[in-house]
């Protein structure tokens, strides 16, 4: 595959945001979904008027980046096309790497315009709350924009009409999506066909707060006034467990707290409940929004400090500061009878609605253990919840 972006091209020449973090990391960017369906949705329309396909294929990125597409499906018929692209993820944990993304486009009568199926592999939309209406395909608005465009200029080069089908799909990519957020969302059947820009930028996080901003839509639109933002599966057992919420009401946060609490106070909900092991919460509650290992780290001093606040002596003190981890901190607490996972709940809480800034939301926070026991638990604070 040619045409591979550079550190600057990735965030169209800039030279901060998705271009700095890219020359920080030092590593390889790659093509969304979206980006991979345009370029066979491109190459198959072109074979389909010409009778010759195009390898590699070259499109043109929102931002204006033109990346080559090397074709590894090759397929013409009376009146259909067929292409596939491998996706090339880069260096991103990308689910979807090395994925076979197919466009098949068909001709239609005039006037019918662009019309989208999905293929197999690619998910439909089932549940309100997302881009696109209840039994569309899961092909997102902006790969769709793209798809269109490109059609249009092959159709202006044969002078043809741009009246096709087209259907996307991905091979195994039922089996994909069960790795991905799809089947809670409602998109069943497949993964989405995604992509704003075009390109994956490595370990950026964009598609994880991405699939958080739209879990909050697809539960509000369903009605539901209390969600649960939750670290891990473990948490999300216990939660459900504590307050029966469906599976639609949780939100899989993993480390990205501050995106949960931002899009919340922005779309807000009744209730948000925060569960998480004891460890990472700690660090929500000593102020950090990004609970990753990576970015921030469980702060033993805070801890003693909490500890010392609930009446431990100055010998529990300087152990806790001392603990290995923040799970020996709380051991230690809690054979001294100190509630360290209920002052932590409580101070995470505190946290959570300062991120808030008065939106209309009760909160409270819910630590476990590695087996989902409950080792602090706050009272509900906010509108509509009191302590």
């Amino acid at each position: 595959m040619g045409g591979e972006p550079g550190a600057g091209t990735a965030a169209g020449g800039a030279s901060g945001g998705r271009a700095a973090q890219l020359k920080h990391t030092g590593l390889r960017p790659g093509w969304t979904t979206g980006a991979c369906a345009t370029a066979a949705a491109t190459a198959a329309y072109t074979a389909l008027l010409s009778g010759a396909f195009p390898d590699p294929v070259t499109i043109t990125l929102p931002r204006g980046q033109t990346p080559a597409f090397a074709l590894a499906v090759e397929e013409l018929a009376a009146g259909t096309a067929e292409a596939g692209v491998v996706k090339d993820a880069g260096d991103d944990p990308d689910v979807t790497h090395g994925a076979l993304v197919r466009a098949r486009v068909r001709a239609l009568p005039a006037g019918a315009g662009v019309m989208f199926r999905a293929g197999p592999g690619v998910g439909t939309v089932t549940r309100p709350g997302l881009p696109l209406e209840v039994g569309e395909p899961a092909i997102n608005p902006v790969p769709r924009r793209l798809i269109r465009e490109h059609l249009a200029e092959v159709a202006a080069v044969y002078g043809a009409a741009g009246d096709v089908e087209v259907t996307v799909s991905v091979d195994d990519g039922e089996e994909l999506a069960r790795s991905t957020w799809n089947p809670r969302l409602g998109i069943l059947g497949g993964l989405s066909v995604l992509g704003t820009t075009g390109i994956v930028v490595p370990y950026s996080c964009s598609a994880w707060i991405d699939s958080i901003r739209r879990g909050v839509d697809v539960a509000r639109a369903a009605g539901r006034t209390h969600l649960a933002g939750c670290t891990g599966s473990t948490s999300e057992k216990t939660v459900t467990a504590l307050y029966g919420l469906p599976e639609d009401a949780l939100l899989d946060m993993g480390d990205f707290a501050g995106a949960v609490l931002k899009y919340v106070r922005r779309h807000p909900v009744e209730r948000l409940t925060v569960c998480g092991g004891f460890a990472k919460l700690s660090k929500l509650a000593a102020g950090h929004l990004d609970l990753h290992s990576a970015r921030s780290q469980v702060d033993k001093g805070f801890l003693a400090e909490l500890a010392r606040t609930a009446g431990a002596g100055a010998a529990l003190v300087a152990r806790v500061a001392a603990a290995n981890t923040g799970l020996a901190a709380l051991q230690l607490c809690a054979a001294a009878g100190v509630p360290l996972g209920d002052l932590v709940a409580a101070t995470a809480r505190d946290q959570a609605l300062a991120v808030l800034r008065g939106a209309p939301v009760a909160v409270d926070v819910v630590c476990v253990d590695r087996a989902g026991t409950v080792v602090g638990r706050s009272a509900v604070r906010g509108p509509g919840g009191a302590d």
